[in-house]
């Protein structure tokens, strides 16, 4: 199989715990990573730190460490460790979710058996606590025409899922200097672009979910941002003006509603 970096960023206030789950699942792989290019953003404790180190005692010559003078966000964290990331293949994965052990396997797969593909992700499994305490799923289109259509009212991938060429990324991205929703504007750049996707037909991945979750989604700095990358669409020729329209008046219905009601809109109606 081809070899492949796996990228991520780990931040001062991230649970080391979570951190360790993370990291182990990485390299407990029916396909194991050539390297593992993680991002300090910022200073980190020293909880953190003890967790690389003890991953790279365990696997030596596996961590490339990328130290950030400050904490810059995850969109910009991101692109400085895009930059020394030494294969074409990069798969992304966030500090505190957890990888089911075939997950490189069966995205390496997609891209072995279609060379023109650019981005493969999966859907994923919501748990809050332990992984097998299951609280929802995120299902995503599968192909890549269900992909474009999806994306212009909505993200099609799990951003911590996917697997994407680094050389598409680096051409018509790559993050954009954005606090939140990094993922949504890189995808409308690459898809509006002619890239070529599919999500893998499967949860190769558990997503860590948690009160706060909801509060982010709920401020006013990330409804006003989604609007605004939405906007860029509608400019870029990406989607619809009655499309940007509804996703603008669904975000500022979310951002204004009840949280008890907005937990039922993202388990019962968003999530289907």
């Amino acid at each position: 199989m081809e070899k492949f970096s796996v990228l991520m960023t780990v931040y001062k206030s991230d649970n080391p715990d979570y951190f360790k789950i993370s990291l182990n699942s990485v390299i407990n792989q029916t396909a194991v990573p050539d390297e593992v290019v993680l991002v300090k953003d910022g200073p980190v404790p020293e909880s953190i730190q003890k967790v690389i180190d003890e991953f790279d005692s365990a696997h030596p010559g596996i961590i490339n460490q990328v130290q950030l003078e400050k904490n810059m966000g995850l969109g910009l964290a991101l692109n400085e460790g895009l930059k020394v990331c030494k294969h074409e293949l990069i798969a992304r994965m966030d500090s505190d979710d957890i990888c089911l052990p075939e997950r490189f396997e069966k995205e390496l797969a997609v891209f072995e058996a279609n060379p023109e593909m650019d981005i493969v992700g999966c859907p994923v499994k919501e748990f809050v606590g332990t992984h097998d305490n299951v609280v929802g799923k995120r299902d995503v289109p599968l192909d890549n025409a269900a992909i474009h259509k999806y994306a212009r009212k909505r993200d099609p991938f799990n951003h911590p899922t996917v697997m994407y060429r680094k050389s598409k990324v680096m051409k018509y991205g790559p993050y954009g200097n954005y606090r939140k929703n990094q993922d949504t504007a890189l995808w409308i750049e690459l898809l509006s672009n002619g890239c070529v996707a599919a999500n893998v037909p499967e949860y190769l991945l558990m997503f860590r979910f948690d009160e706060g979750t909801y509060k982010k989604r709920r401020s006013w700095v990330n409804t006003k941002l989604l609007i605004d990358i939405r906007l860029h669409g509608y400019k870029i020729g990406f989607n619809s003006f009655f499309d940007f329209l509804m996703v603008a008046v669904m975000q500022l219905g979310v951002y204004i509603m009840p949280e008890g009601f907005q937990k039922f809109v993202y388990t019962k109606l968003l999530r289907k």
